[in-house]
């Protein structure tokens, strides 16, 4: 491969970050466009030229120097070298073009809370200051917090979401969560669900969930919706909760009858064999955690087609007896897998950091059997979340008729020089900071490393505020 081909982007294409501030308090309807700072960029027509192209799509393969084809949002073409007159021209030489990163499960609510979660502390881990704070939200807390999640998100590389939204309080904290994804431009899924301190014996608010349907559903198509369920089991869980099945049944008949998804948390003791034995499983469910599962299980899982999101930075912090990521089992057992950051509050956003741990405890627990290249994991963190999510005909690969959400990634950045596999390059050595433009649906979001509406000083102090707010409602020390 070529290295001496290598330039940075050109810096005079480089959009500037509006500098449009908030609109004042009230409601997240009133704010949502301030959040992004001023309308998202045209789905114009460019050409992205000279790219190492990696398009995820053993049809068109890989181009050590490519040109990708884009109008109204849609890949048009894929070819070493593409005649095209009068769109724009963006020189991508040196840089790598991928497919957006697809993250399949991400509680965005939680974002803002890093101001107050400790790792060190018991008392203000994830989940305690999650619980108590997530009781407080108003709907302008959970736009807030998910505009911020995003705007990390975005600079990361994620194109496509699952927002895990374990906290909606209201349709209107779900009508909340959705303005802030379409306001910041992604790619994704709202999974609605019960709100912090609901009762474990009381059905989801499924009114709530019809009306989020009919007023966002369908919509421009970048956005969809599902649920987020309770775990389901007898075993006690304190600060989340356990449903009984013929909880579990309510809620999901609920959703099914709206043709909705299913996901769901596998933390604690596997239910696999008990959601089996009662008919919960199927092609509509996802599961999360892939820790403790038996081989008896696993056969269960493909046989019904269920997918599992596994979030190895998170997962990687969990103690012996919280099992370990199971990894090579699903892929040994022809199991659908998907990657995801899960939440922000301890650490941040970097979908290469994910590859590089997934690797690393596939490597310490089994080695080479079954073999995980770069290029698998790369797979991981694309296109397989795209099937995990059912979007994989619109996104998930650089392939012609797809959406156009892509990344381009600088290699001549120090961090990145010398690596001459762009896999391995990706996968050992890449950091979010070598992203140097993010392309969601033909939109260009960011480029130069620069976002191009999203005011993200903005959306931060915001955040900022919206924090401090609710500690002075829960008394917070």
């Amino acid at each position: 491969m070529n290295r001496s081909r290598r330039h940075w982007l050109r810096n005079s294409g480089v959009m500037a970050a509006a500098g449009l501030g908030w609109m004042g308090r009230g409601s997240a309807r009133a704010q949502s466009a301030a959040a992004a700072g001023r309308a998202l960029p045209m789905r114009g027509e460019f050409v992205i030229r000279g790219a190492t192209v990696l398009s995820i799509d053993p049809r068109i393969g890989d181009l050590i120097a490519g040109d990708v084809h884009v109008r109204g949002g849609e890949i048009i073409a894929v070819a070493p070298s593409l005649n095209v007159s009068g769109a724009q021209v963006i020189d991508a030489r040196g840089m790598i073009c991928m497919p957006g990163f697809i993250d399949t499960h991400w509680h965005l609510w939680t974002s803002s809370l890093r101001a107050v979660i400790r790792i060190d502390d018991p008392q203000r881990t994830y989940q305690p200051v999650t619980n108590r704070l997530g009781q407080l939200y108003t709907p302008e807390d959970s736009y807030r917090a998910v505009c911020v999640g995003l705007a990390e998100g975005l600079s990361a590389g994620a194109t496509t979401v699952n927002n895990w939204a374990h906290n909606i309080r209201s349709p209107a904290h779900a009508d909340a969560e959705l303005r802030a994804m379409r306001d910041c431009g992604v790619r994704g899924r709202l999974s609605y669900g019960t709100p912090m301190g609901y009762p474990d014996e009381q059905v989801m608010d499924l009114a709530g969930l019809a009306k989020i349907q009919r007023d966002w559903m369908p919509n421009d198509g970048t956005l969809t919706l599902g649920i987020c369920a309770r775990n389901v089991g007898d075993t006690t869980n304190p600060l989340r909760g356990n449903i009984a099945v013929t909880v579990a049944r309510q809620d999901w008949a609920g959703a099914r009858a709206l043709g909705l998804p299913v996901t769901m948390h596998t933390s604690g003791p596997s239910p696999i064999k008990l959601m089996a034995d009662e008919g919960l499983l199927g092609p509509f469910l996802q599961l999360v955690h892939p820790l403790l599962t038996t081989a008896e299980e696993r056969q269960l899982l493909k046989k019904f087609d269920v997918r599992y999101s596994t979030s190895p930075t998170g997962e990687s912090r969990r103690a012996a007896a919280a099992g370990e990521i199971q990894l090579a089992e699903l892929l040994q057992a022809g199991i659908k897998v998907s990657l995801s950051i899960d939440n922000t509050g301890s650490y941040a956003v970097d979908y290469f950091q994910c590859m590089r741990i997934l690797y690393a405890l596939h490597a310490h627990r089994v080695g080479p059997k079954p073999p995980l290249t770069s290029r698998r994991l790369v797979q991981l963190a694309t296109l397989d979340g795209a099937i995990d999510l059912g979007v994989s005909a619109q996104t998930g690969s650089i392939t012609p008729g797809k959406r156009a959400d892509l990344l381009l990634v600088r290699m001549g950045d120090i961090n990145m020089a010398l690596a001459e596999d762009p896999y391995e390059a990706l996968v050992t050595f890449a950091q979010p900071q070598n992203i140097d433009s993010v392309i969601v649906d033909g939109r260009i979001l960011r480029r130069g490393g620069v976002f191009a509406a999203l005011d993200h000083g903005e959306v931060v102090r915001q955040a900022v505020a919206s924090v401090a707010e609710l500690k002075r409602r829960a008394g917070w020390p």
